[in-house]
This record gives structure tokens, sequence and C-alpha cells, in this order.
């Protein structure tokens, strides 16, 4: 029986064992998230795709209070992350996870945290492309269009869009 009260927890995973510890997760049970985009690399002489980790050393891990201690018990995690001034997990909410992942599964161009402040632009929707019904804001960062997701644990989330691709909410 699965469980309602699944909280979005990010913890903090030894440099290099990113991808082995969601395989040790994912067979001990644990409901886990690490976020990898492929992407083609130049090199003088080839080509080559390979998968990049949009945030090293991190893991979104999906548990319920009951099982926050399981994760912990893998050498490769340290922590969960917490804000500052608290105690407690930081919990990403499930709608901010969702549009997320689904940023990552279904955009072409590569997605990438931004931590910097910046101007809140228009809230808008995206109508055309791979990434069309994903919700966000349309900032302007270093003069390109981008679309952004807030995450309020890790900042914010952003991609190329173009201004065509979006209306306003």
């Amino acid at each position: 029986m699965i469980e309602k009260n699944r909280q979005w927890l990010v913890a903090y995973v030894q440099s290099c064992l990113e991808k082995k510890t969601a395989e040790r997760l994912t067979a001990m049970g644990v409901e886990c998230y690490l976020p990898i985009q492929e992407e083609i690399r130049q090199w003088s002489d080839r080509r080559k795709k390979v998968e990049r980790l949009v945030i090293p050393m991190m893991i979104f891990i999906h548990v319920t209070p009951r099982e926050r201690s399981l994760p912990l018990t893998l050498q490769a995690v340290s922590r969960y992350m917490v804000m500052r001034g608290e105690h407690a997990p930081a919990i990403i909410p499930d709608d901010q996870m969702e549009r997320f992942r689904f940023m990552l599964d279904y955009s072409p161009e590569t997605v990438e945290i931004c931590h910097g402040s910046f101007i809140v632009g228009d809230k808008v929707r995206v109508i055309k492309g791979p990434l069309t019904g994903l919700e966000g804001e349309l900032v302007t960062i270093e003069g390109k269009s981008k679309i952004v997701v807030r995450m309020d644990v890790l900042g914010c989330v952003h991609v190329d869009m173009p201004v065509g691709f979006v209306e306003k909410r």
C-alpha cells in the first residue's frame, strides 16, 4: 500500500556516486529521481551523446516521514538539504517537482539551474513545442528568453524558449 504522505526531499550524495546511489535506492524500494539530461559533446575529432547530471551531488527522494532514515543508511548519502535556520529537511512541493520533471523529460534544450536572483517576469504557459502545457515565468538571462520554473529550495530551473512559444496566463 502506497502511503499518501510522501514528500520530496533533496539528499546530498558523494561526487561521482549519484547514479550508483539511485540504483541502490531503487533496489531498496525507495522512490528517487536523479535529474539527468542527454546532450551532444563536440571534441576535435568526434561528437558523442553523453549524459549530464543537471544537479551534481544531489538526488531527489520521495519518502514518508517514517522512511526518511532509510536512504541515510547508504554510505554515499551524507544528509538531507535543510534550509538555513531550520532543522527539518527541506520539502519540495509536489507541483514544483512535477513541473521540473516535465521540463527535463520534454525539453530538447539543455536545462540548467540558476541560483542568482532575477526580475520576476510574466507568468506564462508554453503553447508550442515539446514543453506545451508547462507553466512558469518568462525571463531574460544573458539576452536570451528563457522559461523558468521556481523550485523554492534550489532556486530556479530554466531552459531556452522562443517568445512565440508562450502565452500569458
